[in-house]
């Protein structure tokens, strides 16, 4: 059974799970579909071809799946999906997706989008991401498992945020960052690894070791190209699976430079 309060206006058309709760003066538009247990607490407009999972929580004034932000859109049918377990908090803004990035933006599972944040168009969001106070996404930035975007950062649009990275509060992100790195700057630099965040979600000492190894070798090292440093990392650390993905992340077709340490080129 749901709880929908006397002010709020939910479309006929919507689709609705069980045990919501919808507060007051909430809006719920044709085309959005709700999971159960999900709860919206005061004044939170949901439009769009919106899909919502299970046990998401709006705070007041949050819109999502209103139209993209961008001038080429011309009303195309687009998406936009969320996982489960996931916090809106109040202002957070969220687009679906356009023709020119595959008519989708989507969210993972157990993400945490604190007060007055942005999430642009074909945008592509993992599980366990934290956007803290006003971080903002650019379009079609993708952003995988466990990464931390500290507060009133912007991220340019086609940028990759690799896993379990941290993004240092006031930075300025125009290139990739890599997996557990760590990058801080009004145009930001590359400046460790999140050796914090990895000895908090239980990577073990030697796994941290080896990496601190690899990340010296890419990207303190100054001998052979970046091309020979990732060949010899690729070689020497082929068990250490975070350092491999940091490898995989770092030859992957890309739209932008990867970020790096200052005056390394």
């Amino acid at each position: 059974m749901n709880n929908i309060h006397a002010t709020a206006i939910v479309s006929p058309k919507a689709k609705l799970g069980n045990n919501i709760y919808i507060g007051p003066y909430c809006i719920v538009n044709d085309n959005v579909e709700i999971g159960d247990g999900c709860k919206f607490i005061a004044n939170v407009y949901i439009d769009g071809n919106t899909k919502i999972g299970k046990k998401c929580n709006f705070y007041p004034y949050s819109s999502i799946g209103t139209d993209p932000q961008d001038l080429k859109y011309n009303g195309e049918k687009s998406t936009l999906e969320i996982g489960n377990n996931n916090t809106f908090r109040e202002y957070v803004t969220v687009n679906p997706g356009t023709n020119g990035g595959g008519l989708i933006t989507s969210i993972g599972d157990n993400c945490l989008f604190m007060i007055n944040c942005h999430i642009a168009h074909d945008c592509i969001i993992g599980n366990n991401v934290i956007l803290v106070n006003n971080a903002s996404l650019a379009g079609h930035v993708i952003i995988d498992d466990f990464a931390i975007i500290g507060a009133l950062s912007g991220i340019h649009q086609f940028c990759r945020i690799g896993k379990h990275s941290m993004i240092g509060a006031m930075s300025g992100i125009d290139s990739d960052v890599i997996p557990y790195g760590t990058v801080v700057g009004n145009r930001a630099f590359l400046s460790g690894l999140n050796i914090i965040g990895l000895k908090r979600r239980g990577f073990s000492k030697s796994i941290i070791q080896d990496l601190k190894k690899a990340y010296g070798v890419l990207f303190v090292s100054n001998e052979g190209t970046i091309s020979e440093r990732i060949k010899e990392v690729s070689e020497d650390f082929s068990k250490n699976e975070p350092v491999m993905e940091i490898v995989e992340f770092l030859t992957k077709e890309k739209s932008r430079s990867i970020c790096k340490p200052k005056n390394v080129s």
